[in-house]
């Protein structure tokens, strides 16, 4: 069994609960600022955060490009809120100046579920993720109004779809790592092992 390598962007958001996710979760964690840095993993988080902050910063440390590449080219990677936004092919609403790494065929809307002051806390359903419905945490948190042949849906809450995955991206509107439960960290764990990448310990 091997321990994979697994970076989690680090311009802008709450990296340090995801490093401690995938941590508990079995995979050495990196964080990952620069394209050097994320040529050393097998896998990648983009965290919550602000979405249209991020591309930007992603820009600035020369990293969007590559990112984009990798992607293309099958690295495992999951998005979370605004990481979910950034793995879209398609925002409803973007901001001036917002891009996206892509890599889901899906079309998002930012702040579906309400501001700041309307975040909240809600059991779902996660298809492949065994045991009791994992705590979601939805902090501004966007929905995806529709996806692609190619998308699988693996959770809605109130008729929105919050979770979904193709091939080796997986995304979510909530914030796992804010619970304690790793369980979906565990599955994107899973995914990049499945892998087998030529860089995993």
């Amino acid at each position: 069994m091997t321990t994979p390598v697994v970076g989690v962007l680090a311009l802008q958001g709450d990296v340090r609960e995801h490093l401690v996710a995938l941590a508990a979760a079995d995979a050495v964690a990196r964080p990952v600022r620069r394209p050097e840095e994320l040529a050393e993993v097998d896998g990648l988080v983009i965290p919550g955060g602000e979405s249209t902050t991020m591309s930007k910063l992603a820009n600035l440390f020369g990293v969007m490009e590559p990112l984009r590449a990798r992607v293309r080219d099958g690295l495992p990677i999951y998005g979370t809120c605004a990481g979910l936004i950034m793995l879209a092919d398609k925002i409803l609403d973007p901001r001036s100046g917002q891009e996206t790494i892509g890599g889901i065929d899906m079309i998002v809307r930012r702040n579906a579920f309400g501001r700041q002051n309307e975040s909240f806390e809600a059991a779902v359903d996660v298809r492949g993720v065994e045991g009791d419905p994992v705590e979601g945490v939805f902090i501004r948190a966007p929905w995806v109004e529709s996806v692609g042949a190619e998308v699988e849906v693996l959770a809605e809450h109130e008729g929105h779809i919050v979770a979904v995955r193709r091939g080796d991206a997986l995304a979510t509107s909530f914030h796992p790592e804010l619970t304690g439960d790793h369980r979906i960290h565990a599955l994107f764990v899973d995914m990049v092992r499945a892998k087998d990448a030529p860089g995993s310990l």
